[in-house]
């Protein structure tokens, strides 16, 4: 019942006006309230019809972490009776072993994106053309698009040691006998092998970089065109050679190393141009002390921690570290000329800081390990980010370079001066050729356009104040001497950038082009405190690069930049385009550009005639002993023994991963033989001393080293002989043993 004065209430009490408004709005009020505890509930767990949610609070997204793996695979090819590629030497032929070579292959994939990138180092001079052509044609026959020109990159140590022949152009071919295949299949059959067992072995893992200087182990070895650079900009540095290695260091998600690899400019030359043995030298050496101490019990090439020490800018950097001295009088002959009073540029030489080369390259490759040790041990700065890459084929011989609104440079077609005839201090030229000639010959003039053609006037201007001694560029037979087509690559890794280079920047070269790709990256898009490295023989060789102020003076270095004085000023140009491409996410508009070719085998003309047919003195077979090993050695001296033998060659596809010889220890324990050192040790060295007519034989040299364990030991040889059956070569295999010897303090 309602009444005038007001509502009846609860309880038949009255209610005034404000009383029901109060109430109304309290009603509101718990509405509202159950809402908003209705949608939290909903939210953190409830749902509306009873269901229940996850409860736990809200997770950051999950972290994705690289997919990694690492390869190593025997890359040695032949040891015997083919030039060794580096010193140009015709003298310089393969006669033994000192220590195998590798090729170490790191894949780094993200999964979010399935982007990856190869960067393979080898122990080989560098990569050719025709080798990079060939690994990435196998490379597409087996994983199809998944590894291609763009993502992969090819780089070589620099090791001055390593068998010749896998090149294809006219230059290469004439200085290694030819195109050899037993050489060319090994590195492209090592190559593969390590990309496969990188591929097989991805797992998830993170990466650390980190950088530190290395003292003592490079120096300058043209100092005077170093001195060409502007002073102002050689103020910014306190050396003449960049002395930092930069390490990044791979581990799995349990913190275990998956692998090392680390970049250091210095030319591995400490084995010098004397050696005949098969070799990877200084840099080759710290990746021996670094796998052997993380693959503990596994013999050398064996184990799954892989350590890569790859070259950078290192076209003006030697690893012989006491300078260049006259080898007739023992005075210095660090002058603009590399010249002695006595005897000329051909007395100009430069050692040490071993005794020896072998000293010389385990003084300068530990020194390198050391200090990537202890990079390894202290690296916190970890590499996170995305993958991009950029590449393109450039040719070289035609690169308008824009200085400015006003100011544009050209890039020549190929030319080597007469400063490249005389050589370096590293490894002399011949005929007193002279470092820094920057005037022609008349007599060599001659010579020249007689047997090779005179340079255009085109060409001679183009590459002023070079005085030409090989117009290359325009020597097109029997195929052309020189590339015109180059790649140009940038692979990154967060904020790493790592700028793929087709030759040996000098040391300045280097600095420059780190600065300009840098710029680029940081200026143009999101990246910042990008660190850059240039990883050097990448892809395709072209020799040297230097400044436009070092080519003045037209010392080797810029005697051999085959492009002219703005090479360096095109690369850079050409490393800030991709750069920049990267940066704004543009990589697939840039021009692919004109393919290289890849001549085919039967054009390639090997210059290296097949070994004879084996043969071994009369009542002897081939495994027999010579000269035997004494009963006894201290730690410290060298057993040796000499076995009738077959050429190694012989051996090139059957020894591949395999070993010409072991030293093993009888375990009295057991009774029986255990390996302790093979091919690929340090200590220890094969020489095979060649006869005519087939006949030869082969030294095992143990140096014993003073960590050797005391006991009964055996050296032992395996190779292959070769016969003729039927006018085909058949290739059959042997043993030696050498007796029993006691190891003692």
């Amino acid at each position: 019942m309602v009444h005038r004065e007001g509502l009846i209430c609860g309880m038949g009490s009255k209610c005034t006006w404000l009383e029901i408004v109060l109430a109304v709005l309290f009603a509101l009020m718990t509405a509202v309230a159950v809402v908003f505890i209705t949608l939290f509930f909903i939210k953190d767990g409830e749902t509306s019809d009873g269901g229940v949610t996850n409860s736990k609070p809200t997770e950051p997204p999950r972290r994705i972490y690289y997919q990694i793996g690492a390869g190593r695979a025997d890359c040695t090819g032949p040891i015997a009776d083919l030039p060794l590629m580096g010193y140009a030497n015709p003298e310089q032929t393969a006669a033994g072993l000192h220590n195998r070579l590798y090729s170490r292959a790191f894949i780094v994939a993200d999964p979010s994106n399935s982007k990856r990138v190869v960067f393979v180092s080898a122990d080989i001079g560098m990569v050719s053309q025709k080798l990079r052509l060939e690994v990435l044609k196998r490379l597409k026959s087996k994983y199809r698009d998944l590894y291609r020109q763009d993502n992969v990159v090819l780089s070589g140590t620099h090791t001055h040691s390593g068998p010749a022949g896998y090149f294809q152009y006219t230059l290469c071919l004439v200085t290694s006998k030819g195109y050899i295949k037993p050489s060319v299949n090994a590195l492209i059959n090592g190559i593969m092998k390590s990309i496969d067992i990188a591929h097989k072995n991805m797992k998830a893992g993170r990466i650390f970089v980190n950088k530190g200087q290395v003292e003592d182990s490079n120096i300058n070895r043209s100092p005077y065109s170093y001195l060409q650079n502007p002073e102002g900009e050689r103020a910014r540095y306190t050396s003449n050679t960049d002395k930092e290695l930069v390490l990044l260091k791979m581990v799995d998600l349990d913190g275990h190393g998956i692998g090392t690899f680390s970049w250091f400019a210095v030319h591995p030359v400490s084995m010098n141009n004397t050696n005949h043995l098969v070799s990877s030298d200084n840099m080759g050496y710290a990746s021996y002390l670094f796998e052997q101490e993380k693959n503990t019990g596994f013999l050398p090439g064996q184990g799954p921690f892989v350590a890569a020490f790859a070259s950078s800018n290192l076209g003006d950097v030697s690893s012989n570290t006491r300078g260049p001295h006259c080898v007739n009088t023992g005075e210095t002959c660090d002058n603009p000329d590399s010249t002695c009073p006595i005897g000329g540029p051909s007395m100009c030489m430069s050692a040490g800081p071993g005794r020896d080369m072998f000293e010389s390259t385990a003084i300068i490759g530990r020194s390198i390990y050391n200090k990537a040790k202890e990079l390894s041990r202290t690296a916190t700065r970890e590499i996170q980010g995305p993958i991009n890459f950029a590449h393109q084929w450039v040719n070289m011989t035609d690169v308008t370079v824009q200085f400015n609104s006003t100011h544009r440079g050209q890039t020549c077609k190929p030319a080597l001066g007469y400063s490249f005839a005389a050589g370096t201090t590293d490894g002399v030229g011949a005929f007193n050729f002279t470092q820094g000639t920057v005037e022609g010959d008349p007599f060599w003039d001659a010579i020249r356009d007689m047997l090779l053609g005179e340079p255009s006037i085109e060409t001679q201007d183009c590459h002023h104040p070079k005085p030409i001694l090989f117009s290359t560029g325009e020597m097109l037979k029997p195929l052309p001497w020189h590339p015109e087509i180059v790649d140009v690559q940038i692979l990154t890794l967060g904020t790493l950038a790592i700028a793929a280079v087709p030759g040996e920047f000098t040391t300045m070269s280097g600095r420059r082009l780190r600065e300009a790709v840098k710029h680029e990256l940081e200026s143009t898009g999101s990246l910042k405190d990008v660190d850059v490295v240039v990883s050097g023989l990448c892809n395709v060789y072209t020799h040297y690069i230097t400044t436009y102020e070092e080519y003045q003076v037209q010392r080797y270095e810029a005697a051999s930049t085959i492009y002219g004085p703005h090479t360096l000023s095109a690369y850079i140009q050409l490393f800030k385009g991709l750069a920049k491409a990267i940066a704004e996410s543009s990589v697939d508009q840039l021009p692919k550009g004109p393919e290289p070719p890849n001549f085919p085998d039967q054009k390639l003309v090997s210059l290296l005639f097949p070994n004879p047919v084996d043969k071994t003195p009369s009542n002897t077979s081939f495994g027999d002993i010579v000269l035997d090993v004494q009963g006894s050695y201290k730690l410290g001296h060298v057993a040796e023994v000499t076995f009738v033998s077959g050429n190694p060659r012989n051996s090139v596809t059957s020894m591949a991963g395999g070993t010409f010889l072991t030293v093993e220890r009888f375990e009295n324990a057991t009774g029986n033989w255990v390996v302790m050192y093979n091919d690929a040790s340090w200590d220890t060295r094969l020489y095979w001393n060649k006869a005519p007519k087939g006949y030869s034989n082969v030294t095992v040299a143990w140096h014993i080293p003073y960590t050797a364990e005391i006991g009964t030991y055996k050296i032992r040889h395996f190779g292959h002989f070769k016969t003729l059956q039927f006018l085909k070569p058949v290739f059959t295999p042997y043993e030696g043993s050498s007796s029993t010897f006691e190891v003692r303090e």
